[in-house]
């Protein structure tokens, strides 16, 4: 298992020293369930993602240090390659896999040196004003270190920050509701198993909707969506027979039937016209919003 870096979080302390102050002066940071951050001990933070600024917002409240992860693309700009890492952040390959390997591993020795890791699950920034769907890295590394998960909803974290500033919006308030640990000792026997990892990362998820209010889609934040148009009939459809005598659909002309294409964030098709229709996927977590999740035994 990888160390972690020496430069990992070096200049954390001094930075929270002094950020602290002129973060709260900024912003009003209203904080509920501080008291479910242990005093020492592993833990696993889980927020929702909105705004870029959230994970300066999150170190600024907590009583302890923590560690999270950051996009690997901030080491290409040579204003935040150093910077960043310094202040805690562990970069990740978002490709995943095994790309994302030697960022897990640092995460892992985190945890099992007894630090706060902070993990967004939903992976990116929600441009869309939803909760997403959660990615299982985070109940992966939970159930493989023994660590709690502790869910977090911050909201008012977009009005500070909404996607694609480059400059905050001073003297908004922000707040941080702070859940309370999921334990996942009971699944100690089943690393490995992927059912597992879903069923905990939808139980995280549901919490963090409880605390953010957010609407949930069950969709990756940053997918392609999937939507529904109509089409006029093609007159090979009208009632009557092929070339061979077999029968057709009985079909009024220029009757609409429907279909699904991928579409980009923006709305517009993502391929060209020819391409084919698309099947929308669903997880176990489609009625996450209804209903809590029941943990399998």
């Amino acid at each position: 298992m990888a160390d972690l870096p020496d430069n990992i979080g070096s200049w954390q302390p001094v930075a929270l020293a002094v950020g602290r102050p002129v973060l709260k002066f900024l912003w009003r940071m209203e904080v509920t369930g501080l008291e479910n951050i242990p005093d020492d001990g592993a833990a696993v933070l889980c927020p929702n993602h909105m705004a870029a600024i959230d994970s300066f917002i999150l170190p600024a409240v907590l009583p302890r240090g923590i560690r999270y992860v950051g996009k690997a693309e901030y080491l290409d700009d040579w204003k935040t390659a150093k910077l960043f890492p310094a202040l805690g952040m562990i970069p990740i390959d978002r490709r995943g896999g095994d790309h994302a390997t030697a960022a897990l591993d640092a995460a892992r020795h985190v945890l099992n040196l007894g630090g706060l890791f902070g993990i967004y699950p939903e992976g990116t920034r929600s441009r869309s004003g939803k909760l997403h769907k959660g990615h299982t890295g985070a109940a992966r590394l939970a159930i493989e270190t023994g660590s709690p998960i502790i869910p977090v909803g911050l909201i008012g974290t977009v009005d500070i920050q909404p996607p694609d500033s480059a400059k905050p919006n001073f003297f908004r308030t922000v707040n941080i509701n702070v859940g309370k640990p999921i334990d996942v000792a009971r699944y100690k026997n089943r690393i490995g198993d992927r059912a597992v990892y879903r069923e905990v990362i939808d139980e995280v998820m549901f919490e963090i909707q409880t605390l953010c209010g957010q609407e949930y889609e069950d969709t990756y934040a940053g997918a392609k969506k999937v939507v529904e148009i109509e089409v006029e009939a093609p007159i090979s459809d009208i009632a009557g027979a092929d070339m061979q005598g077999r029968p057709l659909e009985t079909r009024p002309l220029n009757a609409p039937q429907t279909t699904t294409r991928d579409v980009g964030d923006g709305g517009k098709p993502a391929g060209g016209e020819d391409e084919g229709p698309t099947i929308q996927r669903k997880s176990s977590s489609d009625v996450l919003g209804s209903r809590p999740l029941v943990a399998i035994s």
